[in-house]
This record gives C-alpha cells, structure tokens and sequence, in this order.
C-alpha cells in the first residue's frame, strides 16, 4: 500500500508538468483540417458550378457559396494568431469572389493560397506515419468504395445509379490533377456534407492514407508511371523537388506542373505515388528537412506566429534529426549532444519569445548540422563499429544490468530461488522483443523518433516509480532485526505470485528500455557494411557485462544482510532518480513534457539536464525517499529492535 501512495503521488506530480494545452491543439488541429478541406473543395470544384461568368449549375453554385461560407465562419473561430486578419481578410474576398461569378482559375488560386497560408498559421500533420501500403489500399478500396466509385475509379459501381449527387469519377484525369493525396485522405476522413461520401473514422490513419494513395493512382497510366520512372532515374533535380513523402503527399499535379511543366508533372506524380518507396534513398539525408524546418521556423517567428515557430522547430528535431541520430552517435556522440542541446534551446527560446537568441541559436545549429552532414557522409571503418558496438551496448546495459543483478541477488539472499524464474523470463523476453523490434526497423517499418522517446520515456518512469517503492522496503526491512526468522517467516508470504509477476515485468521493462534504443542504433551501424566488426563489438560488450554481473553477484551475497539491503535500497534510489531524469528528458524531446531552461549541468550518465522539469520531477523522487527514511529511523526507534 505504500508503494502505491508513492506511485500516486508521483504520478500526480507528473501530471502537473503536462503541457494542458495539449487537448487543445488536437481540436485546433482538427478545425483546420476541415476548413482546409473547404478550402480544397473551392479549388477544384469552382469551375463545374460556373463557367465563363454563368453558373453552369446551380445545385453546385449553391454548395460553392455555402463552403465559402462555412470556411469564413470557421476560420474567425480558430484560436487567433498573427497571420488571422490577413486569412479573414482573404476568406472574405473568396466569398467575394464566388459571388461575383468570378473566374476559375482566379477562384482556384485564391482558395489555395489561402489553403497553404492556414496550414502555415496552424500546422497539423500532412502525411502518414510511414510509407503507404498500396496493396492494402487497394483490397481496402475494392471492399469499401469500388461499389460506388467503380472497381477502376469510373463512378459505375453498382450503387451509383442510386446516388444524387453521383459519385466523383477518382479516374478522371481532369478533376484528378487538382488534388492532392492529403486532399483525398481528408475527404476519406470526414466525409462530404451534402453527399453521400461519409467518412471512415472507424479505419485506421495507415488505412485511410492506404486507400488515398490507391484511388490517387487511377487517373494515370502504367505508360505513364514507366515514363516517370525513368525521369526519377535521368534526373537528380527532381528528388530535391519532391524530396519527401510530406511532400509528395502535399502536392498536386497542377502545382508541380507550375515548376516542372504539364509533360514531366504528370509522369513524375503517376510513378511517385504508385511507387513511394522511391522516395526512401532521395531523402536518405534527412538532415536538409532539419535545416529547411529550422529556416521555416524562424521565418514563422519573425511573423510573430509562436506556435508554428514551435511546431516547425519540433518538426526538425522529429522529422530531420532523430532518424539519424544513432548514427551520428556512433560516430561522433560529441557532436550529437551539442545538436540535441542547442535543438532544446532553440525550442526554449521560441516559447520564452526570445527573438534574437533564436535566431542566434538557429545559425548555430545550421552549422552544427552541417558538420553532422559530413560527418554522417564518411565511410565507415571497421575500428570505429567495432568500438561504436561495444560502447553503445556497455552505456545503454549497465543500467538495466545493475536493476536485474540487484532482482537477482536479494531473491537469493532472502533463499527464494523459486521466484528467479520470473526476474530471467522478463529479461529474457526483453531480447527476444529487442529482437523482433531489430527486424521490424530494419526490414518493414521505420521506427520513429517520437515513437521510440515515448517508449523510453514512459518506461523509465514506470521503472523508477517500481524501484522506488523497491528502495523504500529495501531500506525499512535493512533496520529491523532477527533477519533471518523475518525472511524465513515473512519472506515466502510477502512474495505471492502477484508480485513475481510484478518482478518480471519490472526485469521486462527496465531491459527492453535499454534493448530498444540498442538495436537502433546498431541497425544503424550495420546499414553501414561493417556487420562482422560490429558483432564483435556486440560480443565483446557482451561478455563485459557478463563478468560485471558475476563480480556484482559475488560480491553482494558476502555482504550480512542487513548491510545487503541497505546497500541495495541505496543503489535502486539512484537508479529511480537517474531513469525518472531520463524518462522526462525522453518526453520533452518530443514535446510531451514543456522545457523550461535553468542554469545546471548536463550530467547524462545521472540524468541531469538543465531544464526545470527534469530537475523537479528528480527532486520529488530525492524528497520522496528522504521522507522515507526520515519515517523508517523514527518508526525503529519508536518500536525498537524486533
């Protein structure tokens, strides 16, 4: 029961430093969308309801009219920012304009400026997660909407005869040209009002983008898509045009015909989209989306727009930096630490409105990332994977090592063998998922930044909130006295099978922390061709590990048992304060926790950073645990010997 005070109350303590306006970015987020959708809408079907000055159709004129309406109305709702006067301003002038009869193309364009400039103002995610699965987009698209749009996208499904209005024609070239695979996965989403295209809210993102790049592929060719494929081959300029799948999800043939002209547009967008793998070794060097997000970013704060200044800076760190970050580690950690830290100033200076010193930190970092470009471009040699394996696995083990030798030599020390089965499944478990995790990032999906720091962050806190509760029983049983009648006659009932299942998920934690971030950072080595040398280095690291587990053991058993655990209640105390310092570092990188700068040493191997939120949640844990032997002395004294 103790334990679990504890617990609450590190948790509520945590849950104080959340950001709160976390829920409100999602329904901003989630507003913009939608007038972005409107916004598509005008833009691409403008020019069925009026033609050459006369509505051609009043049924869509009228739906035009009301979308501008709409747009208007919800954009004066959305939190105001310095861009919405000039987007009011420009909405305003649409409805104007649709009013008056006003040409397509003059309708068109201002609904797409004003479409990119709401996007700058509230940015929202503009891709998927991970590269789309075509196959599963098109079973999902045969058993979802071919009944309606046509099993090859010509409105003739067996129930659009039934439909008013009729379903959209996704292979028709015309109308295709103008949207984007992020205007398609919109309409996916939501639905359209009006019509009887509902929205699939019950699938999954990955599916919904499925089916989006699917239907967006039925307009073109497979002439077209060769044509494509060899342009993509002849032409390097074009993979800094379209050099990434936001990119490429963001852009419309008509836009690309802008830069490119209608002849290279249309091959080009046919093969990217039916083959966006393509894109994997274009943008290899995600580096340049950090320094283009961090440009983005700091012209955003010129404009006064904190908030997008803020999301394009996360943007960089998330999208640009950390997919190269166990690769710039293992060979120049150094170099690493400076960008991680000037990363986090940067974003610190955004929010606290310190224009200059951003600007100042952002030139930096422009630099800093060059160097990282350089350093990242060498080719690897065989001395450095092997001493980058043995480093990464003897700094990323030694924590995880010290939580299970600690596991391991109290069940021995309180004679309950029987139990250790659980503490080594969980480890043992561990590498086995730190296997599969190897093959999944290696071989089907890319494991994201923000994905692995909310595993590592979340996990260290769940550790160090267990190894507290751990510590503090440690230390009041190290005071009492008839140690080995307590253990003989207390231990075996205090052990139920509940808590050695707690025990192992503890094991399975702790080491699967540490196993996840290893085998990226040595998928990123073995990218690299130095397999062989970076498997000795794994062994060798290995085997460190080992002998450092064997003298541990050995040496602790020696120790009398009451100066067993009180050693012990000592070192599981430090490791719940470095983890909980860790595990709030690993949720402020990806903006889950705020960062709030104060003057202190950066001391990784403790968990120390220099930001308030780390050090509090540190001091709370240290509070915690004096509190507790503070409690523990009086209550012996009180009691006396047992």
């Amino acid at each position: 029961m103790q334990a679990l005070r504890i617990f609450s109350f590190i948790l509520f303590c945590l849950l104080s430093l959340l950001p709160t306006a976390h829920a409100d970015d999602l329904v901003t987020q989630n507003k913009a969308k939608q007038i972005w959708q409107l916004f598509d809408y005008l833009a691409v079907d403008y020019g069925k309801a009026v033609k050459d000055g006369t509505v051609a159709s009043q049924d869509e004129y009228a739906e035009m009219q009301e979308f501008a309406r709409a747009a208007e109305r919800q954009l004066s709702e959305l939190p105001a920012t310095p861009a919405t006067p000039e987007l009011l301003k420009g909405a305003a002038a649409l409805r104007s304009a649709i009013a008056e009869k006003a040409p397509a193309s003059a309708v068109g364009d201002q609904a797409r400026t004003l479409a990119a400039g709401l996007l700058a103002a509230y940015p929202v995610p503009l891709s998927p997660g991970k590269l789309p699965d075509l196959r599963l987009g098109a079973n999902l698209y045969q058993s979802q909407c071919a009944s309606c749009h046509g099993a090859s996208g010509h409105a003739d499904g067996p129930l659009a005869a039934k439909l008013s209005p009729p379903p959209i024609a996704l292979a028709d070239h015309a109308r295709a040209q103008e949207r984007s695979v992020f205007a398609l996965q919109q309409i996916i989403t939501r639905g359209v009002d009006g019509t009887s295209m509902t929205g699939f809210a019950q699938l999954s993102d990955d599916e919904r983008w499925a089916i989006a790049y699917f239907a967006s592929t039925l307009s073109y060719s497979d002439s077209d898509r060769q044509a494509g494929a060899a342009l993509w081959a002849a032409r390097p300029d074009l993979h800094a045009i379209v050099p990434t799948l936001a990119k490429l999800s963001q852009i419309s043939e008509v836009d690309l015909s802008k830069a490119l002209g209608a002849q290279t547009a249309r091959p080009l967008i046919a093969y990217l989209r039916s083959t966006p793998e393509a894109l994997n070794a274009a943008s290899a060097d995600t580096l340049l989306i950090a320094k283009r997000k961090l440009k983005e970013s700091a012209a955003a704060l010129d404009r006064g727009d904190l908030s997008a200044a803020s999301q394009l800076a996360l943007s960089a760190y998330l999208d640009g930096f950390e997919p190269v970050e166990p690769a710039l580690i293992a060979k120049n950690r150094p170099l690493f630490e400076e960008v991680e830290k000037s990363m986090s100033a940067y974003r610190s200076a955004i929010t606290a409105s310190r224009v200059q010193q951003a600007h100042d930190i952002e030139a930096h970092l422009q630099t800093l990332l060059a160097d990282a470009q350089s350093a990242l471009q060498g080719t690897g040699n065989p001395l450095s994977a092997f001493v980058g394996a043995l480093t990464i696995l003897l700094r990323e083990g030694l924590e995880a090592l010290l939580v299970v030798v600690a596991m391991i030599a109290f069940l021995k020390k309180a004679e309950r063998t029987d139990v250790l089965p659980y503490v080594h499944a969980g480890w043992i478990a561990a590498l086995a998922a730190g296997g599969l995790t190897w093959g999944v990032a290696t071989y089907l999906v890319d494991v994201s930044g923000a994905s692995r720091e909310m595993t590592e962050g979340f996990s260290a806190i769940f550790a160090a909130v267990v190894l507290l509760g751990v510590g503090i029983w440690m230390h009041q049983k190290s005071l009492a006295g008839r140690w080995q009648a307590y253990v003989k006659q207390k231990l075996s009932s205090a052990l139920t099978r509940k808590s050695a299942m707690m025990l192992f998920l503890l094991a399975f934690v702790t080491v699967y922390r540490e196993v996840f971030e290893t085998v990226l950072f040595y998928a990123a080595l073995w990218a690299e061709g130095n397999g062989a040398y970076m498997l000795a280095g794994l062994g060798a690291g290995a085997a460190i590990l080992g002998i450092v587990a064997v003298v541990l053991l050995r040496s602790t058993t020696r120790l009398p048992l009451s100066q067993f655990f009180a050693f012990s209640s000592a070192l599981v105390g430090v490791l719940a304060v470095v983890l909980m310092g860790k595990g709030v570092a690993a949720l402020q990188k990806v903006g889950f926790l705020n960062i709030t700068p104060v003057t202190a040493p950066r001391i990784d191997v403790l968990g120390i950073y220099p930001s308030m939120q780390t050090l509090v949640a540190q001091i709370l844990i240290l509070l915690v645990i004096v509190a507790s032997v503070m409690h523990n002395l009086q209550s012996q004294k009180k009691t006396g010997p047992a």
